[in-house]
């Protein structure tokens, strides 16, 4: 088995210009792709090693897909003291993920 050396994580965003424009202009990441040219919905930015996937389809709410694949969910969708909509669930060691973004 060949060894893995990047992740690129896929994230959901409610408008994809506002978020090509935050990884970009905030935190340096540079636009590898978006698409397509007529009405784009998707773009792949990077910075480095590191490289993210922003796909706009409305307005996220990550825990529906994993709800329709059977995941056990430690914290259902809320806001939490940090400002922060999420959701956390354990994989199968029982690490805790936390899924989450800024409260709009």
């Amino acid at each position: 088995m060949s060894d893995l050396v990047f992740i690129s994580p896929f994230f959901i965003v409610a408008n994809l210009q506002d978020s090509v424009s935050f990884y970009v202009d905030k935190l340096g990441f540079g636009v590898q792709y978006i698409g397509p040219e007529e009405e784009p919905y998707f773009a792949m930015i990077g910075r480095g090693p590191v490289s993210l996937m922003l796909k706009s389809s409305g307005q996220p709410v990550p825990n529906q897909e994993y709800h329709a694949a059977g995941v056990v969910f430690s914290q259902p969708l809320q806001d939490d003291t940090d400002n922060l909509r999420g959701f956390k669930l354990a994989d199968t060691d029982g690490y805790v993920l936390f899924f989450a973004r800024p409260k709009a």
